[in-house]
């Protein structure tokens, strides 16, 4: 639950160092700033996924590998959604586009919210404190969610196109940077103002920090920190939700296994930031964003093992991550 008070600078440098290590190899500035755009856009939405997760963990100490079933549900839910309003996706109008993405993204935060609190309740609640047994049943849990998607939406790709004002580039100079990647760093980083505010400036996030300290003083204080632990579960499953709608959104389609797919980019963020930081998970998404679209760029059979080699480098540096909140 980090809230960059206080704390070392040395981590922050991270990204801009990594994007500036990467531009003489790219060779063309147009090209660099492309890749970095596409970079950061992937970053922050990966945050978005991961920052529920890295929450849950953070709290609860739940080791909740079913995640990845929240996000899909989120992509599924938009697919329907968007679906039925083809006049607004379809229209050149910014606000008719964004009219039929907000409710999207809401709706499937409330689906994907609404299964975590069923998820909670009665696949991880009998397993608190197992950490081998949590692995085990919410793996499970994600592979019977998965089955039951199949059930509704089919077990076919689904293609999940971008609203009509979104798609296409805007011109930098030489440099073509999509609108929809621009529209993702915005959001992202605001999700992230969001997490920092609650947690740094509201009363529920003093005591969600302090539970994460010393959760029996919290409760000797009167609050019922299991109500607390509930909450927190259902935010990080809907975050993980509007996650989903915005990865498919970025991929332009969605599979029952999209959520499977990135469980293990937002384990790798969650470890490099540190596990149970908020400001480390967006450092560690950016990382993992940018890394990737580098290295597929200028080694693409290397982009599948970079990001293990980067999370590598960094626990040499910092075993316990970037920003290490809790210890586990």
């Amino acid at each position: 639950m980090n809230i960059f008070k206080d704390v070392d600078v040395r981590p922050l440098l991270l990204v801009p160092v990594l994007a500036l290590l990467a531009w003489p190899l790219v060779g063309s500035g147009s090209t660099w700033l492309t890749l970095t755009v596409a970079g950061l856009a992937m970053g922050t939405i990966i945050f978005i996924m991961a920052s529920g997760l890295t929450l849950v963990f953070g709290l609860m100490d739940v080791l909740n590998f079913g995640h990845g079933l929240f996000i899909a549900l989120g992509a599924f839910v938009a697919t329907t959604m968007l679906g039925s309003m083809g006049d607004w996706t379809g229209s050149a109008s910014w606000l008719m586009n964004l009219a039929a993405v907000l409710p999207a993204m809401l709706v499937a935060m409330a689906v994907a919210g609404a299964v975590g609190l069923a998820f909670e309740r009665f696949i991880v609640r009998p397993v608190y404190g197992q950490h081998l047994k949590q692995i085990l049943i919410t793996m499970g849990g994600m592979i019977i969610g998965e089955e039951l998607i199949k059930v509704v939406w089919g077990p076919l790709q689904i293609a999940l196109p971008l609203p009509e004002a979104m798609r296409g580039s805007v011109l930098w100079g030489e440099a073509a940077i999509e609108k929809y990647r621009l529209l993702a760093v915005v959001v992202g980083l605001a999700i992230f103002a969001g997490q920092m505010w609650v947690l740094g400036r509201t009363k529920i996030g003093l005591l969600i920090r302090a539970g994460v300290q010393d959760r029996e003083m919290v409760e000797s204080l009167g609050y019922r920190i299991r109500r607390l632990f509930v909450g927190v579960f259902v935010a990080g499953s809907a975050l993980a939700g509007l996650g989903g709608v915005m990865w498919g959104l970025y991929q332009q389609n969605v599979t029952p296994q999209i959520g499977a797919q990135v469980n293990v980019l937002i384990f790798i963020v969650i470890i490099i930031g540190g596990l149970g930081s908020t400001g480390g998970a967006l450092i560690g998404a950016l990382l993992v964003g940018l890394m990737a679209n580098y290295t597929g760029f200028l080694a693409p059979k290397l982009a599948l093992f970079s990001n293990i080699a980067l999370m590598a480098a960094v626990l040499l540096w910092r075993p316990q991550g970037v920003y290490p909140v809790v210890n586990r």
